[in-house]
């Protein structure tokens, strides 16, 4: 019995979270458009290779990368600018959003 209630938790703790997640990349997506798209692409799959491209990267390290800039830890004129205005659920959700991006090959 003990089994079947740890099951029945786990199972109900995954749907719970699987419909934040699909929140989070909707609230992402949207907020990369507005703040990321013109130098980053909207997707993160910027052409410009003066920009980084952020698909496909780790979830936590654009996160870390964020909030470092936020903080002032990591040192670009616009970017400072750029996540001093995000949320920590701003930062989150973009994160979550690039991760989930596939990044364009760049084999020629």
């Amino acid at each position: 019995m003990k089994k079947f209630i740890i099951s029945v938790v786990t199972s109900a703790l995954i749907l719970i979270s699987g419909q934040g997640i699909a929140a989070d990349i909707e609230a992402g997506k949207k907020k990369a458009i507005e703040v990321c798209a013109a130098c980053h692409g909207p997707d993160g799959n910027s052409l410009a290779p003066a920009f980084p491209k952020l698909a496909g990267q780790h979830a936590t390290y654009i996160e870390n990368t964020l909030n470092g800039y936020k903080s002032g830890d990591r040192k670009n004129l616009i970017m400072n600018g750029l996540a001093a205005n995000l949320s920590k659920e701003d930062i989150q959700s973009l994160a979550l959003y690039f991760s989930r991006q596939s990044g364009l090959s760049t084999k020629k």
